[in-house]
């Protein structure tokens, strides 16, 4: 019920535009349309690079990266692979639940899923293209401090930080 809000609200949104002014919403929805259609191929190309990077690296691959001796190399680790991977929240908390069965600390997972689903370098391109260079890297720089962070934060929660 909750994933039908905002879409609903949209809608009600939309219809209340046309009642008000229904040159004005045609003249936006037409606008909408072309940036959509002009971000859509950068946008396809992204979603296709992600989706080859994530049957390239099988799960054992990435708890094997991630699973190391020392819980702050392994959060940087998987706070870096998050940062450059691109993955829906649908596939990227079944991926955390796998590398927590194969033992992988929920520090790291934190730092994994954050980054994951924050941090954007395969978004960079195309930030860069519509909010500039300066923009993208400040707020890629403090989705990864938040990243870290929240690790550190679940770190101190499950007691895996002393």
């Amino acid at each position: 019920m909750s994933q039908l809000v905002l879409p609903l609200a949209a809608v009600v949104a939309l219809a209340v535009s046309t009642l008000v002014d229904r040159g004005r919403t045609a003249r936006a929805l037409r606008i909408a349309l072309r940036r959509f259609i002009a971000v859509l191929p950068p946008l396809l190309a992204m979603l296709c690079l992600a989706s080859l990077a994530l049957t390239a690296v099988s799960p054992a691959l990435l708890t094997e990266a991630v699973s190391g001796e020392n819980l702050a190399i392994s959060t940087a680790i998987a706070a870096a692979i998050g940062s450059v991977a691109l993955m829906p929240g649908f596939v990227a908390f079944p991926l955390a639940g796998i590398l927590l069965d194969n033992g992988v600390p929920y520090t790291v997972l934190a730092a994994f899923t954050v980054s994951l689903m924050l941090v954007g370098v395969a978004t960079f391109p195309l930030e860069r293209a519509y909010f500039g260079a300066r923009v993208s890297v400040v707020r890629n720089s403090l989705c990864l401090a938040i990243a870290l962070c929240v690790a550190l934060v679940i770190g101190l929660v499950f007691g895996e930080l002393v």
